[in-house]
């Protein structure tokens, strides 16, 4: 394998004259492992700095500093998130498209898989309306089934209500009102939400919403 220490010996074994030495030299080829094993070392030092120069490679702490770069202290790595998966949100943040509905939905929905509902006042669509456009009277009518009232009085404002995602369980621990435990026995405990793996915040569902905003709207968010 290129650069382990049997490479890096035979490197240097066929670079010395022929006639120098046998072809079983047990001495020459203890001499050789010695000057060959710093470098392997130094070869996989390099592999590794390699690596962690590029998002798709980096691990650890690297993955860390390369989150802060992009994005200062609004990515952060989550309580026991692992590489893979706090490498694919900073892919999925990079490229985000922001200041539209369409992104504010899609920036919402990875962080909590669950679409958000938004409602604009001033927007026909969510409102409904007493008219079409086609001039038939009373098509389009929304009252009592769908949307809210609209108003025009609040240009560049919408509304947004989120959801939660699931709080993930801790296994081999039984959920409350369960009769798998009882008080100082059995596999009950209590927990803090904060470190389990994967917990969405409200302050990360405000956060993501504020970074998805064009700089003149406005969003009264909801969370449930």
């Amino acid at each position: 394998m290129t650069g382990d220490l049997a490479d890096i010996v035979n490197r240097l074994w066929i670079v010395l004259p022929n006639r120098w030495f046998s072809e079983t030299s047990p001495n020459l080829q203890a001499l050789l492992r010695c000057i060959a094993t710093p470098w392997v070392w130094f070869y996989n030092s390099i592999q590794y700095v390699i690596a962690q120069t590029r998002l798709r490679t980096a691990t650890g702490h690297w993955l860390d500093l390369i989150a802060t770069d992009y994005f200062g202290s609004h990515l952060d790595r989550q309580t026991n998130e692992g590489d893979v998966s706090y490498r694919s949100r900073i892919q999925g943040q990079l490229l985000r498209a922001a200041g539209t509905r369409a992104a504010v939905s899609s920036g919402i929905t990875a962080l909590t898989g669950t679409p958000p509902r938004i409602f604009e006042p001033a927007n026909c669509m969510d409102t409904g309306s007493w008219a079409s456009s086609a001039g038939l009277q009373g098509s389009g009518l929304a009252y009592g089934v769908t949307g809210g009232w609209g108003n025009l009085h609040l240009p560049f404002q919408f509304f947004v209500t989120a959801t939660r995602p699931p709080t993930p369980g801790v296994a081999w621990l039984a959920g409350y009102g369960t009769p798998n435990g009882g008080y100082g026995q059995g596999a009950i405990g209590f927990v803090d939400l904060a470190i389990l793996p994967g917990h969405v915040t409200d302050p990360d569902i405000q956060t993501t919403l504020c970074r998805l905003l064009p700089v003149n709207a406005t969003a009264w968010l909801r969370i449930q």
